[in-house]
């Protein structure tokens, strides 16, 4: 395998984000639109394929070891959607919270084209999310009757699990919990975009991006963009339920911005542009100044 060392890694970071931030608006939306169905793709998979071996709180309270397993197997599988955007060239938010940055640093791109960049994406990466997650609430998630009723099978009753411990964080410590969990996330998901970009063949960029990823899933850390597919997902799937005793009142379109994805996306911006951005541009900007 072929890779390129840490300070040649750093200058193609930073002229991926200036490639990206030079993108007509269209096509970040587009792009966005692609990565958010991609994230939510691989969101989905984790879902299914967790489905009858999650951890129970007993699980979760002493430390078993099926609460592990649940884990492991969730971001075993996770990080296809990573690994299908940086292949394929879609625009994932949560990566340009760090390479758009780097395009500002060592380009000189101004800070308004990456926030212009920042912007289009998070909405595609949105657009995209919620699109699979119709899909999936209305497909794999329920079986309809000849009548047009649906059941809620155990697949949706995972995926509305998930949903709500998402928007289970409450108060000023259950948001700082969410906040680190995100710096976290967001931190490995950008060690793993840089990896990606290490490698020049597919075999390499595939298992530099696999294991970061399967570090943040399996260590439960938030990603923003997967929570715009996670909490939609589950609160499509949960409209389902007609007895109200099983359903979540916490979980709904205002908790997953107010519960989740705000205080996610702060964190994962935080973990992208700090933790890897302005440590790597810090680390080897004189290295950097040389190549030029």
């Amino acid at each position: 395998m072929v890779f390129h060392p840490p300070v040649a890694i750093t200058a193609k970071a930073g002229d991926a984000g200036k490639y990206k931030v030079g993108l007509p608006a269209w096509n970040m939306l587009l792009r966005g639109f692609m990565a958010g169905a991609y994230i939510a793709m691989g969101a989905a998979l984790a879902t299914m394929c967790s489905t009858g071996i999650q951890a129970s709180d007993a699980a979760l309270r002493f430390g078993t070891a099926s609460a592990g397993f649940s884990q492991l197997i969730t971001g075993a599988v996770f990080p296809v959607g990573l690994i299908i955007i940086i292949l394929t060239g879609a625009e994932l938010f949560t990566g340009d919270a760090m390479l758009a940055p780097m395009a500002a640093f060592i380009h000189k791109v101004s800070w308004a084209q990456v926030l212009n960049l920042w912007v289009w994406v998070y909405v595609g990466n949105l657009i995209g999310s919620l699109v699979f997650a119709y899909i999936m609430a209305y497909g794999p998630f329920v079986s309809f009757d000849a009548a047009g009723v649906a059941t809620v099978n155990a697949f949706g009753l995972r995926a509305i699990g998930i949903a709500g411990a998402k928007v289970s964080y409450v108060g000023l410590m259950g948001m700082w919990s969410l906040f680190l969990k995100a710096i976290a996330c967001n931190w490995l998901v950008n060690l793993a975009v840089l990896l990606g970009i290490c490698a020049d063949d597919a075999a390499g960029k595939f298992f530099g991006i696999w294991f970061p990823i399967m570090a943040f899933v399996s260590s439960g850390f938030e990603h923003c963009v997967a929570n715009m597919y996670f909490i939609p997902a589950g609160i499509l799937t949960q409209g389902f339920i007609t007895d109200p005793a099983k359903i979540n009142m916490g979980l709904n379109w205002v908790t997953m911005w107010t519960s989740n994805v705000i205080v996610a996306t702060i964190g994962n911006i935080v973990g992208g542009l700090l933790f890897v951005g302005v440590l790597y541009w810090v680390a080897f900007r004189k290295e950097i100044a040389a190549l030029k």
